[in-house]
C-alpha cells in the first residue's frame, strides 16, 4: 500500500522490497526463452559434426572401394564389396545403411569409361535432432590400372 500525502494523492516512497516484488519471475522467464534456444544450438552443432563424420566415412569407403576395383584382375564386384565392408566395419557409428555402387570398366552402369573406375557410397547420417533425416553420398573416380608390356 502506498501512503497518502496531505492533499490525498498517493505518493511513491521507496521501500527495500518494492523493486524486487515488481521483478519477480523475470529471471525464470528469461530462462524459459534462453535455455531452449541454447539447447537447440547445441543440438545443431552436434548434428553438423555427425553429418561431417558421415560424409568423411562415405568418402573413405568409396576410396577403399576404388582402390580395390582398379587393380588388374579385380572381379566385377570387388569395388562395391570392399566399399561396403569398409563402411560397415570402420564407419558403423557414423554411416547408417551404407550402400555402394560401381560404374566403370567392370560394371555395366554409366558414369565410367574404360579407363576410369567410379565408386559411389551412400548412407544416412545418425540423427541427434528429432525428425531430421539427412542422406550423404560420396563418389570417387580413379584410373583403372592396366598392364602394358614395354
Amino acid at each position: 500500500m502506498l501512503p497518502a500525502s496531505r492533499d490525498g494523492r498517493a505518493r511513491w516512497r521507496w521501500r527495500p522490497g518494492l523493486a524486487r516484488d515488481r521483478d519477480a519471475g523475470a529471471l525464470i522467464l528469461t530462462y524459459v526463452i534462453i535455455v531452449p534456444v541454447f539447447m537447440l544450438m547445441i543440438m545443431l552443432i552436434i548434428q553438423g559434426a555427425l553429418w561431417y563424420l558421415a560424409r568423411e566415412a562415405a568418402l573413405a569407403a568409396a576410396r577403399q572401394g576404388a582402390d580395390a576395383a582398379r587393380i588388374p584382375g579385380a572381379g566385377p564386384g570387388a569395388g562395391t564389396t570392399a566399399a561396403r565392408k569398409f563402411a560397415v566395419n570402420s564407419a558403423s557409428g557414423y554411416l547408417l545403411r551404407p550402400r555402394a555402387f560401381q560404374n566403370g570398366p567392370l560394371a555395366t552402369g554409366v558414369g565410367g569409361t574404360s579407363t576410369t573406375i567410379q565408386i559411389t557410397v551412400t548412407g544416412r547420417v545418425p540423427t541427434f535432432v528429432p525428425g531430421l533425416v539427412i542422406d550423404v553420398s560420396q563418389t570417387v573416380q580413379a584410373p583403372a590400372e592396366k598392364f602394358i608390356a614395354p
